[in-house]
C-alpha cells in the first residue's frame, strides 16, 4: 500500500549562487599528505568555549573567493563547504594532536593544511588543475580512489557539470560522455546503457542513489531519474562502464550509475532553482540543510516538474505488418495501437476474392488514446537526518517519495500516471565500512497500456445493452466483406478500388476519437485494471535490501582488502493483474551474495593490482560467480600516465516479470518462465513458412518448439585503457573492450498450454478455425521470456580528449565505436544490439568576464538498426546541440540561467516507436544561500 511520508517542504524563491562540488567518497576523505600544504596567516584571536573553532577563507590563486569548496578534517566526517564569499567555519578536536584539513574544489588542486591548534583566520589559496589528477571516485572499487588510477573505465560528473546540463532529464545529458548511450521514450523517461544492447528501459545498467537501487521492484527497471533525487542535491554522478557484477551483483551486466547526494553536514543552507520555458515548462527545486548541533544535521529536498510531453507519431508500417503503409486492406503502424486483424478464410458468406487476404482495423493513435492528457510531471520529496556517533561513525535515516507521469515503452507503450516509489534507508557508515538497510515500495497510480486500451475498445459491443450485439471488431470485418462484395458485384469496381471502398465503409463503423461514445469507452477501459476487460495496470511490490562492507589494511597501506555481503527480498503484488498472485498473497523471491576484493601496490606504488569476486545465490536459478582482475600501471612524477587492463564476468538475472508474470488478455497470455519450461508450436517452421491450418501440405509437427526454463544472462569482457595528461593542459581517456555474451534473455510467442505441455493437433486446429480462437483453455497463444543459445560477440573503443586552454575556454571531444560481430550469427538473428557504430561529441565550456559560465555541446549519432520488443526498424542519423549560459551575481547569491536542449530543433527519434525529440529552451534562477 502507499505510505504517505511526512516531509518538511520550505517554499521560497530567493536569488542563488553558483554551486560547486568536491570529490565524494564512501568514507571520510583520506587524501595523500603529499599534496601541497597551504600557507596560513593570522592567529586564533576569538576561540569558542570549546577551543576547537577553525575558520577562514578559500580563494583562487588570483584572489577570487571559491564558493562551494569543501573543507574536511582528514579521516573524519567533520567538514563543511564555503559560502558565497568563500568563507568556512567548523569545529575540530585537538585532543589527539594536530588536525589536518583537506580543502577541495573541482578543477583545482586539493590541498592539505596541518594545524597545531585552533585558528579562525586561515587563508587557503587553490591552484587551478589542468586535468583530473585530484579527482576521486568510489564506484569503481567500492572504496575511494583516484579516478586516474581506477581499474575500469569510469566517468565522473561534478555538481558544477550537472548544473550545466540543459536536457529536461539529467540522464539524457549524460549522452555527451564517450561510450554512453541514452534513449528517451518520453520527456522524463530516459534509459542509459554502455557498450551496446540499448533499450527503452535500463535493464543491464543499475542506477543507485547513495547505493540505494532506484529500480521499481515489480519491473526491475529505473524510470529515468523520475523517482531519484533532484539535481540540487547531487554532489556528483559516477558511471562505471562494462561488467560490474563482481562488486555489485545482479544486473550490473553493463555498468553502474551512482548518484552521490550532498551531506547535510557539509552542504548547509538553502538552495532554490526555478526554471520556465517552452512547452509550458515549469521546473522548481528546493534544498535546505542545517546542522542542529555539531553532531546532528538534517536536509530536506523537494522538486516539481511539469511540461507538455513529446508524443510518438511514427505511422510507418511495422516490420511484422503483412501489408505496406497505405494499403486498402489496412496495415499495422508503429504508433497506432490495437490494429486487430483478420485473414479472410473460406467461411459461408465470405467473398472468395478475399480468401487469404489479411485486413487490419485502423486502431487509434497515441495522441487519440491519451485524450489530451499530454502533460508530463513529477514530484519528489525527501528528508534525511544524520547523527555523528563519533568523528568517524555516522548514522543516517532517510525517507523519500517520488511520483511521476510520463510514457514508458516495453512490449507496448504505457501511459504511466502517478507511478512512483516510497523508500526508507537506514545506514551506519565509517571509513572502515558500512551497514545499510533500505526498503522500496512501488505503485502504479492510474497507469494504462495503449495497445490494450485500443484493443479492448475495438472489442467492445456496439450496443452494450444488447447481449446479442456484435463487437466493433465483428461489425468492422462484416462491413468490410459486405461493402467489398457490393462494390464488385453492383458497382463493378476494380479490385483495388473496391478494397478502398470497403475500407472506408468499415472505418465509418468505428467510434471516432473525441466523440461521446469513444470517450466513455476509453475512460472506462483505461480505469479498469482487469486484464480481461481493461487496460489499467496494477502492481504494488516491495523490496527489502540489507548489505554490509568492511575495509581492511593488511600489513601495510600497500595492501587493501574489502569484504561485503548483501541480501534482498522481494514481495511481489498485483492482485493477479501482472503476477501470478491470484490468491491475493504476495509472491516472495530472494537473492543474496558475498563479495571480496584485494588490492596491492608494487614498484613504489606505480603498479596496482586488484582481484575481486562475488558469489550470488537465487531462489530460482543456479549460483553465479563473478570475478574481476585488473592492473593499473602509472608513470610520471604525479602518476599522470595510467595504463589499465582488466578481465571481468557479469550476469543479469531475469526480471521479476520474466519469472512470475501472468497477464491474461484473452487473445493471448503472458507467463513467467521459472517452472519446467514449455512445449508448443511456433508460428513459422525451419523454412520460414507461416503456419496455415487450411493448407493440407503443412504438417504441425514441423512447427514444434521447446523452451527451457530461464537461466542467467552472462558476459565476459576484456578491457584495456589509458587515462592521463599527455600534455600539461591535455587530458586523454581511451579504452578498448571485447565482450562475449551467453544466454541472452529475450521473448517469444508460441501456441501451447498454460501448464507447459504441448497441445494436441486437434486442439490447435480447433483454436485456429473457430470464432473462440486462441482464447480457449487449451492451445493458447503464450508469450514467455527465454534464453537464446547463440553466442554474441561485440567490441568497441572510446577516445575522449579535453584541452584546458585557460579558465575561459576548455575544449572537449569524444568518439565512441561499437561493433557487433555478425560472422557467427544466423541470417535474421535478432541481437537487440540497438547501438550506433559511430558516435561523437564536440564541446566547449568555461568562465568568462569573471562571473559568466557557459557550455555548448554538439552530439552526432549514426543511424542504426533497432530491435525493440515493441517495434523494429532503422533509426536515422541524428544530431543535437545543447547549450547553457549562467551569470552569477555574488552579492545577491544568485545565478541567472539560460539553457536549451536541441536548440536548432533538429527533430530526432532515439528509439523505434518513441517520439520525435524537439527543442526545449528555458530561463532560470538559481539561489544558494548559506
Amino acid at each position: 500500500m502507499r505510505n504517505i511520508y511526512s516531509a518538511l517542504v520550505v517554499a521560497a524563491v530567493l536569488p542563488v549562487a553558483q554551486l560547486a562540488a568536491a570529490p565524494v567518497g564512501a568514507a571520510p576523505p583520506r587524501h595523500s599528505a603529499a599534496k601541497p600544504v597551504a600557507k596560513h596567516k593570522g592567529a586564533h584571536t576569538a576561540p569558542d568555549p570549546t577551543g576547537s573553532h577553525i575558520g577562514g577563507a578559500v580563494s583562487t590563486n588570483a584572489g577570487d573567493p571559491l564558493p562551494g569548496a569543501t573543507v574536511f578534517i582528514k579521516g573524519t566526517y567533520i567538514g563543511t563547504s564555503t559560502n558565497q564569499d568563500g568563507r568556512f567555519d567548523l569545529n575540530g578536536s585537538f585532543a589527539n594532536g594536530p588536525v589536518e584539513l583537506v580543502v577541495s574544489y573541482v578543477g583545482y588542486e586539493t590541498q592539505s593544511v596541518v594545524l597545531q591548534k585552533p585558528e579562525d583566520q586561515l587563508s587557503v589559496s587553490l591552484v587551478p588543475s589542468a586535468n583530473m589528477l585530484n579527482e576521486t571516485v568510489v564506484s569503481a572499487s567500492r572504496v575511494e580512489e583516484d579516478i586516474m588510477r581506477a581499474p575500469v573505465t569510469i566517468d565522473k560528473v561534478s555538481a558544477k557539470q550537472v548544473e550545466r546540463i540543459s536536457t529536461p532529464e539529467v540522464l539524457a545529458g549524460l549522452g555527451n560522455l564517450a561510450g554512453i548511450d541514452v534513449n528517451s521514450a518520453s520527456m522524463l523517461f530516459t534509459s542509459i546503457s554502455t557498450r551496446g544492447f540499448n533499450t527503452a528501459k535500463s535493464e543491464r545498467v543499475i542506477q543507485l542513489v547513495d547505493y540505494m537501487d532506484t529500480a521499481l521492484p515489480s519491473l526491475n527497471l529505473s524510470p529515468g531519474n523520475m523517482v531519484g533525487i533532484p539535481e540540487l542535491d547531487m554532489e556528483s554522478i559516477e558511471i562505471v562502464h562494462g561488467p560490474a557484477s563482481a562488486l555489485y551483483g545482479s544486473n550490473a551486466l553493463s555498468g553502474v550509475v551512482l548518484f552521490n547526494s550532498k551531506d547535510p553536514f557539509v552542504y548547509e543552507g538553502l538552495s532554490v532553482r526555478l526554471r520556465g520555458g517552452q512547452r509550458s515548462l515549469l521546473d522548481g527545486q528546493l534544498r535546505y540543510a542545517h546542522k542542529i548541533t555539531e553532531k546532528l544535521a538534517f536536509k530536506v529536498n523537494a522538486s516539481y516538474f511539469r511540461a507538455n510531453d513529446w508524443i510518438a507519431s511514427n505511422f510507418n508500417a511495422q516490420t511484422s505488418s503483412t501489408n505496406p503503409a497505405g494499403s486498402p486492406l489496412g496495415y499495422d503502424a508503429v504508433n497506432r495501437y490495437g490494429e486487430l486483424d483478420l485473414t479472410f478464410a473460406p467461411f459461408p458468406g465470405v467473398n472468395p476474392e478475399l480468401y487469404g487476404k489479411r485486413a487490419y482495423m485502423p486502431g487509434y493513435t497515441e495522441r487519440e488514446l491519451v485524450a489530451g492528457d499530454t502533460i508530463t510531471r513529477s514530484y519528489r520529496v525527501q528528508g534525511a537526518l544524520s547523527y555523528l556517533i563519533n568523528d568517524d561513525l555516522k548514522l543516517t535515516f532517510e525517507a523519500k517519495r517520488g511520483v511521476g507521469t510520463s510514457t514508458y515503452q516495453n512490449l507496448s507503450r504505457f501511459r504511466i500516471k502517478d507511478l512512483g516509489t516510497d523508500q526508507y534507508r537506514l545506514e551506519l557508515k565509517s571509513s572502515k565500512g558500512f551497514i545499510r538497510a533500505y526498503t522500496t515500495e512501488d505503485f502504479t497510480g492510474s497507469t494504462y497500456e495503449l495497445t490494450q486500451l485500443s484493443t479492448k475498445l475495438l472489442q467492445s459491443k456496439v450496443n452494450p445493452a444488447n447481449p446479442q450485439s456484435p463487437t466493433y471488431y465483428q461489425q468492422y470485418f462484416g462491413t468490410y466483406n459486405g461493402a467489398y462484395t457490393f462494390a464488385r458485384q453492383v458497382g463493378r469496381q476494380p479490385v483495388d478500388m473496391a478494397l478502398a471502398t470497403a475500407q472506408a465503409a468499415a472505418n465509418a463503423t468505428l467510434p471516432q476519437a473525441g466523440s461521446g461514445v469513444y470517450n466513455s469507452l476509453r475512460d472506462r477501459i483505461a480505469n479498469d485494471n482487469s486484464p480481461t476487460t481493461g487496460a489499467g495496470q496494477n502492481f504494488n511490490s516491495r523490496l527489502s535490501d540489507v548489505s554490509a562492507q568492511r575495509n581492511f589494511e593488511l600489513g601495510s597501506p600497500k595492501t587493501g582488502l574489502i569484504v561485503g555481503a548483501a541480501y534482498r527480498r522481494y514481495l511481489l503484488g498485483s492482485g493477479g493483474v501482472l503476477f501470478a498472485d491470484l490468491d491475493g498473497n504476495r509472491i516472495p523471491n530472494y537473492e543474496y551474495g558475498a563479495y571480496s576484493q584485494i588490492t596491492h601496490a608494487l614498484l613504489d606504488g606505480h603498479l596496482k593490482l586488484a582481484a575481486a569476486g562475488r558469489v550470488d545465490f537465487f531462489k530460482n536459478f543456479n549460483p553465479a560467480f563473478s570475478p574481476r582482475v585488473a592492473a593499473v600501471y602509472s608513470l610520471g612524477a604525479r602518476n599522470e600516465h595510467n595504463f589499465r587492463a582488466s578481465y571481468g564476468q557479469a550476469f543479469r538475472s531475469p526480471s521479476q516479470t520474466d519469472q512470475y508474470l501472468r497477464s491474461d488478455v484473452n487473445s493471448f497470455i503472458l507467463l513467467g518462465n521459472i517452472g519446467n519450461g514449455f512445449q508448443g508450436y511456433g508460428f513459422t517452421d525451419a523454412q520460414g513458412r507461416t503456419y496455415n491450418p487450411f493448407d493440407p501440405s503443412m504438417k504441425l509437427k514441423d512447427f514444434e518448439i521447446s523452451i527451457d526454463k530461464l537461466r542467467l544472462e552472462r558476459v565476459n569482457t576484456i578491457e584495456v585503457g589509458y587515462k592521463g595528461a599527455i600534455l600539461p593542459n591535455v587530458y586523454v581517456d581511451a579504452s578498448y573492450f571485447n565482450s562475449r555474451y551467453n544466454d541472452f534473455i529475450g521473448g517469444t510467442a508460441f501456441v501451447g498450454n498454460v501448464n507447459g505441455s504441448r497441445p494436441t493437433e486437434a486442439q490447435v486446429q480447433t483454436a485456429a478455425t473457430t470464432p473462440a480462437g486462441f482464447s480457449t483453455p487449451e492451445a493458447r497463444i503464450i508469450f514467455v521470456s527465454q534464453n537464446n543459445s547463440q553466442v554474441v560477440r561485440t567490441q568497441g573503443a572510446t577516445f575522449a580528449l579535453t584541452y584546458y586552454l585557460n579558465k575561459g575556454l576548455n575544449l572537449t571531444g569524444n568518439y565512441s565505436l561499437n561493433v557487433l560481430d555478425r560472422s557467427n550469427l544466423p541470417i535474421g538473428f535478432r541481437t537487440y544490439f540497438n547501438t550506433p557504430k559511430h558516435k561523437y561529441n564536440l564541446g566547449a565550456n568555461g568562465i568568462v568576464l569573471k562571473n559568466l559560465t557557459y557550455s555548448v555541446n554538439y552530439r552526432w549519432i549514426q543511424g542504426h538498426q533497432q530491435e525493440m520488443p515493441f517495434a523494429a526498424g532503422d533509426i536515422q542519423t541524428y544530431r543535437t546541440t545543447d547549450a547553457y549560459v549562467g551569470y552569477t551575481i555574488p552579492k545577491l547569491a544568485s545565478t541567472l540561467q539560460v539553457g536549451g536542449s536541441n536548440i536548432f530543433n533538429e527533430g530526432n527519434i532515439q528509439i523505434i516507436g518513441g517520439p520525435q525529440i524537439g527543442r526545449l529552451i528555458y530561463l532560470g534562477l538559481l539561489v544558494n544561500v548559506k
